[in-house]
């Protein structure tokens, strides 16, 4: 394998895993606004002494749920790429140690 092609597949999988997280950051931070905006429907509901609003917690709290795992495995293959992108600067170290 060549060492650049080490390279490149170690920032395209980093890049790949940024995006992931960037994602997942973005889902988490729209879930717990809508679950905020239930729970002032809720409020504004009971103040108002009507029908009780159902909520929809459980659902929402798996949604959440759902992207932290996700960002969590994220986070690992942005890892493993950045071993792997030291492992291929320490190869190119070498090379070049022996070459000189």
């Amino acid at each position: 394998m060549q060492i650049q092609s080490a390279f490149n597949a170690g920032m395209q999988g980093l890049q790949r895993a940024s995006a992931g997280i960037t994602e997942e950051t973005i889902n988490i931070n729209r879930q717990t606004q809508q679950n905020r905006q239930q729970e002032q429907d809720v409020a504004v509901q009971e103040r108002s002494e009507t029908t009780p609003v159902q909520t929809q917690t459980a659902t929402s709290t798996q949604d959440v749920t759902q992207s932290l795992v996700r960002m969590e495995q994220q986070q690992q293959q942005a890892q493993a790429n950045v071993r792997s992108l030291r492992t291929a600067d320490e190869m190119l170290g070498s090379i070049i140690d022996v070459r000189v």
